[in-house]
């Protein structure tokens, strides 16, 4: 395939302004000198301390700006370029973000429906095709946004999986103000309270994704041996000498708790986290092979773990620890191994973040931390994102909703074949 001759360009702005009008003054008019030309997609992302004015944001950005597509929703924080066009993450203060694409040879489908609408998770994957309304066949990507309040999130992901297996989904649950407990979603010219919304490009577009967890493993994998639902019941050790043997999730932690040093002791206490592999068919798991989840539950008696997600027998976990410095160390063993795997492809035109409103200065104690590292690998890379209630990114092949996750969308054309 032939890419079109016109480059994809994006353009981002970031305005930290409190009044709304000042605000969409600011970034409309520095993402239009920067962009130059005419837009194909807008997305825009709101501070959650705007909440009031949700309902005024899309009539008076669309006196400014004439775009076919709008997407967006209200954060935690907001994430876009600066006056000097460096990223900002804008935390806990009000902030408007602003980003427009022109995608020569991308064909945009916009959506939005709520929890009622999904089909069955046994429905046949064309009923999926029909609610999104995008042929499978156009090999399309995904940027979905949903309230934090939708239960349908996960059969959404699984329901898109199973209809676009090749689809790169990336996204966020938007976050709610403190003081209304309300979420805004924009779609196109409407104000959003509930449910999801999304578009689907296809065409003459990539859509890479970057899912840093922000943990590292400790000890080392062990099987399933048996599970119930979302419990770990036995557990496999020895798989590496061919020598199982059965044991208690609880044995294994209390065995790898005292083989750790005295400050990952102290970590564990409150930063333990449980990876279960996604890859059946690598027989050397790394880091990325793990979907992070919570431990929830123990039961000291049986000697059972309860986590954040279902288990089957056969499937291989690990512990990890989760600190400021495995966090960034992680985000840096992603970025270099994406650097390495696509240094001869189109460079990115644009980038999308969404993070954990866990990160952060929070978790850093300083700002604008995973978006500054992001642009030493990505340089004059327009970026754009919100702070989220659950990031959405893949893992493994699948989609899933994370938590303390930093998920970039990586917007390039496809390489160019004479």
């Amino acid at each position: 395939m032939e890419t079109s001759a016109k480059p994809m360009k994006w353009a981002s702005a970031l305005s930290t302004r409190p009044s709304l009008e000042a605000a969409v003054d600011e970034v409309a008019t520095q993402v239009a000198q920067r962009l130059g030309t005419a837009s194909d997609l807008a997305l825009v992302f709101i501070s959650a301390a705007f909440a009031s004015e949700f309902s005024r944001l899309m009539p008076l950005l669309q006196e400014r700006l004439n775009v076919p597509v709008w997407l967006g929703c209200s954060g935690g924080g907001v994430i876009g370029m600066g006056p000097e066009e460096e990223a900002i993450e804008a935390e806990g203060r009000p902030a408007l973000s602003l980003s427009l694409a022109s995608l020569p040879g991308v064909t945009l489908k916009s959506f939005r429906f709520s929890g009622e609408d999904l089909p069955d998770l046994d429905s046949p994957p064309d009923r999926w095709a029909e609610l999104i309304g995008v042929d499978p066949q156009l090999n399309p990507h995904f940027i979905l946004m949903a309230d934090p309040f939708s239960a349908g999130v996960n059969d959404l992901l699984q329901g898109l999986d199973f209809a676009y297996p090749e689809a790169v989904k990336v996204g966020g649950l938007a976050s709610i103000g403190s003081i209304n407990r309300s979420c805004g979603l924009f779609c196109n010219g409407d104000l959003v309270e509930s449910g999801v919304v999304g578009v689907a490009l296809s065409g003459n577009v990539v859509l890479d994704a970057i899912v840093a967890q922000g943990c590292r493993p400790i000890g080392r994998p062990y099987r399933v041996a048996e599970g119930e639902r979302n419990v770990l019941l036995k557990l496999e050790t020895g798989l590496e000498l061919d020598a199982v043997s059965l044991r208690t999730p609880m044995e294994v932690l209390q065995e790898l708790f005292q083989s750790l040093d005295e400050a990952d002791r102290e970590l564990a206490q409150h930063s333990l986290f449980i990876g279960v592999e996604q890859s059946g068919f690598k027989s050397n798991l790394t880091q990325g092979d793990f979907l992070i989840r919570n431990l929830i539950g123990i039961d000291p008696k049986a000697g059972a773990i309860a986590i954040g997600d279902r288990v089957r027998p056969g499937q291989r976990i690990q512990f990890h620890l989760r600190d400021a410095q495995t966090s960034a160390e992680d985000l840096r063993l992603l970025l270099d191994h994406y650097q390495s795997q696509h240094s001869q492809e189109p460079k990115a035109a644009g980038a999308l973040m969404f993070a954990c409103m866990g990160r952060g200065e929070g978790l850093y104690e300083q700002a604008n931390f995973d978006s500054e590292l992001f642009g030493r690998y990505f340089e004059q890379i327009p970026l754009s994102g919100f702070f989220c209630g659950g990031e959405i990114g893949p893992i493994g092949g699948t989609t899933f909703l994370h938590g303390y996750t930093s998920v970039f969308g990586i917007c390039r054309q496809p390489e160019q074949i004479s």
